[in-house]
Parts: C-alpha cells; sequence; structure tokens
C-alpha cells in the first residue's frame, strides 16, 4: 500500500497493467497549455488601447518604470513585450533552482504545483490587466508564470525517458511537440475570447486571461494526475540497452552523474553551448522572418512590380501572407521537435546535431541569395527548415543528456541545462535588434541589413558545431557509486517490485482510458494544425 499524500512520488509507481503509453498524453496536456507562450504575442496590441480617451501628448514621455504603475495612460508595445522575455528567463531559473527536488517529489505534485503556477499567473494577470497594473501583470503572467512554465517544462523529461529507454528521443520528442504546438491552440482561442469578452478593450483581455488561466490549471492537473514512474527494475519486453561505448552507441553510459557533479563537467557546459547558440540563431530566424518576407519581396509575392504603388488591399495580402509563413512557423516548430528527435534514436544525438549545424549554416547564408533572386517559395521553404531543427534541438537536448549522464537525475540535469535558453531568449533578440539598429544607423539598405544578420547567425552555428563535435563520454570519477545511486533512489522511494508485476507492466493494455487520453490531446492540437495551415494557404 502506498503511503504519502494524494500528490507524493510512491502514490504514482505504476501498477500492473500499465501501459506506458499513457504517459506522453499526459505530458502533452501540460507542454500544450504552456506551449501558449510562443501564442502570447496576440495580447500586446491589445494591451496598448486599456485607455481610450488617454491624453497621448501627455503620455509620450512616459518611461518604462512610469508605465509599471500609471492608470491613466496607455501602455506600449515595447513595455508589454517585455514580459515574454521575464516568464523565459523565469522558466529557466526555475528549472534550475526546483530540478533536484522535482526527481523527488515526483511528476504529479511537480505537474500540479506548475498548473497552480501558470494558471494562477494567467490569472493574477488578467487582474493586473483590469487594475491596469502592468507590475502585477509582470508579477502574474511574468514571475509566477514563468514558474509555472519552468516546472512544467521538465516535469516530463526523466519520466517519459525512463519508461522508453528503448526510444528515448522519440518519447521527448513527443512532450516537447507540445510545447512548440502550444500557440497553435492557444492563440486562436484568446484572439476569440477577446472578441466575445469586450471587442478588445480590457474588459476582453482581463478576462481571455483569466478565463484562459483557468483552463490551463484543469487540462494541466488532468495531466499531473495522469503520470506514472516505472517500478524499480522496469523495462520494455525485449528490450536489450547497448553495450556502453559500444560503436552504434559510442556516448550512451549505463552509470549516472549526480546533478551536483553533472554541472561541473565539461560535457554540461559543451551541451549548454550547444543548446544556447542554436537556440539564439533560431529565435534571431523567428524574429525576423516576418518583416523579412515584406521588405525583401513585397510586391512581389502578389506577382506585381517591386516598385508599383499597392492598393489597400494589396497590402492586406502581403501581411496576410506574413501572418501565413508565422503559422508554418509555428507547425513546424512543433512538428520538427517529434521529427529530429525521433530521428536521434537512429542517428544518435551528437550526428543529429552536427546536421543541424552543418544543415543550418548552409541554409541562414542561402537565404539572402533566395531573397535577392526573388524566390518567395524556396524562401518560406528553408525558413521552415531551419525552424524545424530549432524545435528539434529542444527536443533532441534531453535525450542527449540522458545519453551522456544516465537517467537517474536527467529531468534536474536538463533543468539546470535550461538556463541556455533563457540567456538565448534575452541575448538573442538584444543582439539582434542592436545589429539592426547599428546596421540601418550606418546607412545600409534595409533589405541588406538582414543578409549581414544572417551570416552573423550562421556564425553562431558554426561555434555551436564546435562545441558539439567536443563532447564526449563523462570521464568515470564523476559517475555515482552503488551507495549513492541507492541513496537517492531511497529519496525517490523506489520500492522494489516482483519480477511479475514487472512483466505484467511491460504487457499493460491500453485500453478504452488510453484512446480518450489521446483523443483529449490529439484532437485540439490537430485543430491547432488546420488552423495554421489555414494560414499558411494566404501564401499560395
Amino acid at each position: 500500500m502506498a503511503s504519502g499524500g494524494l500528490l507524493a512520488r510512491e502514490r504514482t509507481i505504476a501498477g500492473p497493467k500499465f501501459n506506458r503509453w499513457l504517459v506522453p498524453p499526459a505530458a502533452l496536456a501540460i507542454h500544450l497549455c504552456i506551449g501558449m507562450a510562443y501564442g502570447f504575442s496576440v495580447f500586446w496590441l491589445p494591451m496598448t488601447k486599456l485607455v481610450p480617451g488617454a491624453d497621448a501628448a501627455l503620455c509620450a514621455g512616459q518611461g518604462f518604470v512610469d508605465q509599471l504603475t500609471t492608470t491613466t495612460c496607455n501602455w506600449t508595445v515595447p513595455a508589454v513585450n517585455h514580459v515574454f522575455e521575464t516568464f523565459i528567463a523565469m522558466l529557466g531559473v526555475a528549472a534550475a533552482i526546483w530540478g533536484g527536488w522535482l526527481e523527488h517529489a515526483g511528476p504529479r505534485k511537480a505537474g500540479f504545483i506548475a498548473a497552480c503556477c501558470w494558471g494562477g499567473g494567467l490569472v493574477l494577470g488578467g487582474i493586473g490587466v483590469s487594475m491596469h497594473q502592468l507590475w502585477l501583470v509582470y508579477l502574474g503572467c511574468g514571475v509566477l508564470g514563468g514558474v509555472g512554465q519552468g516546472l512544467g517544462y521538465i516535469t516530463p523529461v526523466s519520466t517519459l525517458i525512463k519508461w522508453f529507454p528503448d526510444r528515448r528521443g522519440l518519447a521527448t520528442g513527443f512532450a516537447i511537440m507540445g510545447y512548440g504546438g502550444g500557440a497553435m491552440i492557444g492563440a486562436p482561442i484568446a484572439v476569440k475570447l477577446m472578441t466575445v469578452f469586450g471587442n478588445g478593450v480590457a474588459a476582453g483581455v482581463a478576462s481571455t486571461l483569466v478565463c484562459m488561466g483557468i483552463l490551463y490549471f484543469v487540462v494541466m492537473s488532468l495531466g499531473a494526475f495522469g503520470f506514472r514512474v516505472t517500478p524499480k527494475g522496469w523495462k520494455p519486453l525485449g528490450f536489450q540497452p547497448e553495450a556502453a561505448g559500444a560503436k552504434k552507441a559510442p556516448l550512451i553510459t549505463h552509470h549516472h552523474v549526480h546533478l551536483n557533479r553533472a554541472w561541473k563537467t565539461p560535457q554540461f557546459w559543451l551541451i549548454w553551448g550547444v543548446l544556447c547558440l542554436n537556440v539564439t540563431a533560431g529565435i534571431g530566424v523567428i524574429s525576423m522572418a516576418s518583416p523579412m518576407l515584406q521588405d525583401v519581396f513585397g510586391a512581389g509575392l502578389l506577382g506585381v512590380h517591386p516598385t508599383a504603388e499597392l492598393s489597400t488591399g494589396q497590402k492586406a495580402a502581403i501581411a496576410a501572407a506574413a501572418a501565413g509563413l508565422v503559422g508554418l512557423i509555428s507547425l513546424f516548430n512543433s512538428l520538427g521537435r517529434l521529427g529530429w528527435a525521433s530521428a536521434s534514436d537512429y542517428l544518435g544525438r551528437k550526428l543529429t546535431y552536427v546536421v543541424f549545424f552543418v544543415l543550418g549554416i548552409a541554409l541562414y547564408c542561402l537565404l539572402p541569395t533566395l531573397g535577392h533572386m526573388g524566390m518567395a517559395g524556396a524562401f518560406v521553404i528553408t525558413v521552415c527548415l531551419i525552424i524545424s531543427m530549432y524545435g528539434g534541438g529542444f527536443a533532441t537536448v534531453p535525450a542527449y543528456l540522458a545519453d551522456i549522464f544516465g537517467t537517474q537525475m536527467v529531468g534536474a540535469i536538463h533543468g539546470r541545462l535550461l538556463t541556455a535558453w533563457s540567456v538565448a531568449g534575452i541575448v538573442g533578440p538584444v543582439l539582434i535588434a542592436g545589429v539592426r539598429e547599428a546596421q540601418l544607423n550606418a546607412g545600409v539598405q534595409k533589405t541588406l541589413v538582414y543578409d549581414r544578420t544572417l551570416y552573423i547567425l550562421a556564425g553562431l552555428l558554426l561555434v555551436g558545431l564546435v562545441c558539439n563535435l567536443f563532447v564526449r563520454p563523462v570521464d568515470p570519477k564523476y559517475h555515482m557509486t552503488e551507495e549513492e545511486l541507492a541513496r537517492e533512489r531511497s529519496l525517490q522511494h523506489e520500492a522494489s517490485a516482483s519480477e511479475e508485476d514487472l512483466a505484467a507492466v511491460a504487457r499493460g493494455r491500453f485500453g478504452a482510458v488510453g484512446t480518450l487520453a489521446w483523443l483529449g490531446v490529439g484532437i485540439p492540437f490537430l485543430v491547432g494544425v488546420w488552423i495554421a495551415l489555414e494560414k499558411a494557404a494566404a501564401l499560395l
């Protein structure tokens, strides 16, 4: 009989006949909710129109600090846009701080707390909007929501990797795919709710944030309670792991490295650099893709001469095409996470990142040429491939860490590594904006600004490639001893199971519950894909 409270880890140990394919939908339920982070831009413009009668002349001189507490002036787009950077920064910080705790507390407790923080953060942010207090929006959506983001992001990783030792990339790809696809579902819902609640005025934004916060809390809680952890000694039927250091899998270890030692190894910081540089370059393309499509191709997207005067309808068509590209970016960001992570099970994690960097360098350098040649179709395809590798990098790195450091504390190690994302999420946009502004001030033509920036991003990928090539197996001196491993497992309340029970779990039935769970996450995801494809149709 399991002891502890309802959220305790020992209450989540899988019983006989549990099917491991019930775990990915629980992970997806959480990631599809926190993935709304990528769709938060739908709130920025409505948030700048909350005070209809504001004196524009009087408010023009207000700085960011003044906007935090003003109730008489509208906020600016840059002022509210920093909310995104705040919760991405907090994601990495929270994952790093509480990753070790999560390994002992288990995915149910961590997932439920993530639901409280992300859902509660949106509700608090909605209250801040209704009171027109920007500092409260930052506290709710940014800080509290960012903690929910961090806990929710890493919660499934350790659990899924232990359920799928034979397909680590596929398992983490399924979960992290949800983060890339969350905006495809959440953004249209938010737009519709703002229309229903208040036609874009304060009540619309505030009520939408509160409503989505409650919705996400419910869905994430269902996901958290759907988690089960593997019994001690469990493995899939017929699974025989490769010998450590085997030719087919030279970097995969059967030992484990403690969190407190992992971050002191050169391998950790090399992989940290790999993720940071891949994300920085990817964010650069994401931030530039839509304006670049409009600036470089412009009237050419409609088959009109570039110097021709455009009507209002034609300008709207070009904007719709750019929005279509944004939809495709969301789709390929999501699908790339599953596709590339699954491919890494066959290619190996190190070779997969070599492909990301080598192919990425070629594609980044190709984009300016495609722009000058007016090849809009090839440009769009190239951007989609780049974004698929951006997403694939996120989904492949947990399996990479499990290969290098073992599975015992991979969730906590992944949490520490996500500080690379926090750094890239802040430095990347600042770097891109700074380079662009410096070139414009130097008199560089607007269309050529993108060329030089893309070459700089290709240079970052080259540094990432070098970091990846230096990754080697961890020195055995960092491995946990049998005594240390036993102590760590005792902290996780891992109890031994009989051979019969382990075999029963390995043969677990999928059943009606599994079907309902997959439909519950699959239908919304497919609806999001359909909406993204509808937007992308404008490109045709």
